[in-house]
């Protein structure tokens, strides 16, 4: 049963990092062609990406199978966890309770954001070039702008962290001055990754994906 326990936690902590933690990197460099190139650049990142092979079978094993996982298995773990905040006060404590409820946060976040984008390409409402019209409609709600800011927060928030325990927990980071070099890059990962969606949510409000969105909407009223 041990034995079992361990080789979950460690398949847990793997595929948070890869290939989760990778996918979030890549995610967040592509949405940041909305604010670094407008629509069109941000159109061809997401042709890019949609013009790899066998992509379907690429995102069941390699995005959703691993991030059933490890947000099912993440939600047992922070259910059968204890917190020691209130009895020590320490960061690394508190990065803990941290981690755990960030970690709900980002299970129901990333559902509710597949639900919202690539499931509606995958039930036929809208193609994948109407993406970016897509975030402009959800960017430009408040509340949803909101809710956006505070997913992308969490989601980054636990994979930086999650990056600081992975590289202790598989034996990369040993000492203290190695674990307090890498709690600087991870908190460096964090800045940067979270700067890279932010600035993409403030650009898909722009005026340009506002243009794309209206002419999308009267290319569908032509064609009814």
């Amino acid at each position: 049963m041990k034995g079992n326990s361990y080789f979950a936690r460690k398949l847990h902590s793997l595929l948070g990092i890869i290939p989760l933690g990778g996918f979030i990197v890549v995610h967040g460099l592509a949405n940041y062609q909305a604010f670094e190139r407008g629509p069109e650049g941000f159109a061809k990142g997401v042709g890019l990406i949609n013009g790899l092979p066998l992509l379907p079978l690429l995102e069941v094993v390699m995005i959703y199978l691993p991030l059933l996982f490890h947000g099912i298995y993440g939600l047992y773990v922070a259910y059968q966890s204890n917190s020691n905040t209130g009895r020590f006060k320490y960061g690394r404590n508190w990065a803990f309770t941290a981690q755990r409820i960030t970690g709900v946060i980002t299970f129901v976040f990333v559902f509710w954001h597949v639900y919202q984008t690539r499931l509606q390409v995958y039930m036929g409402k809208i193609t994948h070039e109407e993406l970016g019209s897509t975030m402009h409609h959800i960017a430009s709600s408040p509340v949803f702008f909101a809710l956006y800011v505070i997913g992308v927060l969490a989601a980054v928030f636990h994979f930086s962290n999650g990056l600081w325990a992975f590289l202790i927990s598989w034996g990369i980071t040993i000492g203290p001055k190695a674990q307090r070099v890498s709690s600087y890059i991870c908190m460096g990962v964090f800045v940067i990754v979270s700067a890279l969606f932010i600035l993409s949510l403030v650009a898909f409000r722009g005026d340009e994906f506002n243009e794309v969105a209206s002419a999308a909407i009267a290319l569908l009223g032509n064609i009814g």
